[in-house]
């Protein structure tokens, strides 16, 4: 071991002890007096660790860690292939932007094209339908798991449906096998959004392996978190250009960033009406952004990884907790469920307040937040 690599390990051991010493000095939590938030982080030593690592490599952009990540992350969720970018919005961005380009032919969603999604559901589920200057078409939710009523499908289909776009609402997956076939039945493309559902299953598969492309974010709500981020997962090797391609400036080249010629014959191509030999590394086949994350972020991504399934248990058993305790309460609550043969891994626990309540929702928002407990409605907003 030479000098500068001792000198990482004492960095590295001094990071690992900064935490321990922090943890110890971590307030106590006292009932009704300490704020217990909706939801958020846990970071450990392991992660800081990582983090600092990443640092001292120097590398800022993309790099080692995000290939791992991406890598590891794509066999945990059974998919072909994860695209990271810098958060799940970025990711839904990416996802349906995907399903513009010319190189998908005929099926390439055009300006008019219909997208079938839901309403009650986050913001950036819906914006990149209009963004790219789609039509979403709303159908109404299910209010035993707040999911797409899969009945009201076949009234919101018309000529100009060419997509479906759905969330896997607070980590309860939706009817996710009858959507997928009415979508190979009208020849739809499937983009799941399971931002809120890492890890949570149907019938023993994976969320986020049913359809065409799968979106996730890193956010610190969320099951694992790099601070901000997300991933674009496909199992089509095309989608997957596509998708980066978006990501990276529109670039038609595939070379990683630091890296040329992968290809073997960077000025021997032709696009568009470029000269023939123009340099394949500078030309674009997309109006595409810039939507990477750092390396930072992804090392932080990977040691929150080898934590997922220990995270996942945790949040599984909140849950139950939650809804043993509050069992009593079903004559004025509706209390979540999950439909026959999903295994969720719950982002939130839903309360509907029903009408014949001595608190109306308001009321009850207000007393919990006086008893220091975070509450937030169910998205939607003026969607």
């Amino acid at each position: 071991m030479n000098q500068v690599e001792l000198m990482r390990k004492k960095i590295l051991d001094a990071v690992m002890e900064f935490a321990r010493a922090s943890a110890e000095k971590s307030p106590a939590f006292y009932p009704g007096q300490s704020h217990v938030p909706v939801s958020g982080k846990m970071i450990d030593g392991n992660d800081l660790q990582n983090l600092v690592d990443a640092c001292l490599d120097g590398w800022l952009t993309t790099g080692r860690f995000a290939h791992e990540f991406e890598s590891r992350f794509a066999a945990f969720m059974g998919q072909g292939s994860c695209s990271l970018t810098n958060s799940g919005s970025s990711a839904n961005l990416l996802a349906v932007s995907a399903l513009t380009s010319p190189l998908l032919g005929e099926r390439r969603l055009q300006p008019g094209d219909e997208v079938i999604t839901v309403a009650a559901g986050f913001p950036t589920t819906v914006n990149p339908i209009i963004q790219n200057g789609l039509v979403p078409v709303f159908v109404d939710i299910n209010l035993t798991d707040f999911s797409l009523n899969v009945d009201l499908l076949a009234q919101a289909m018309s000529p100009k449906v060419k997509a479906i776009m759905l969330a896997h609402t607070l980590g309860n997956p939706y009817d996710v096998e009858r959507i997928a076939a009415f979508a190979k039945e009208k020849n739809l493309w499937f983009i799941e959004d399971c931002c809120d559902a890492v890890g949570s299953k149907i019938n023993g598969r994976m969320v986020g392996t049913f359809g065409d492309i799968a979106t996730v974010s890193f956010y610190p709500a969320h099951h694992i978190t790099m601070g901000e981020g997300g991933a674009v997962l496909t199992r089509s090797a095309k989608l997957k250009r596509i998708i980066e391609s978006f990501r990276d400036w529109g670039r038609d080249c595939w070379c990683e960033t630091g890296c040329d010629n992968t290809c073997g014959k960077r000025f021997e191509w032709q696009l568009g009406e470029l000269p023939e030999g123009y340099d394949h590394k500078f030309t674009y086949s997309h109006l595409g952004y810039n939507l990477k994350v750092t390396d930072m972020q992804a090392a932080l991504g990977l040691s929150q990884l080898d934590k997922i399934e220990q995270f996942n248990r945790a949040r599984i058993e909140n849950f139950n907790f939650l809804r043993e305790q509050l069992a009593g309460l079903e004559k004025y609550l509706k209390l979540p469920t999950a439909r026959p043969g999903a295994e969720p891994v719950w982002f939130g626990f839903p309360i509907i307040v029903k009408p014949n309540s001595p608190l109306s929702r308001t009321q009850l928002i207000v007393e919990l937040d006086k008893r220091k407990i975070g509450t937030r409605l169910l998205f939607g907003g003026n969607l």
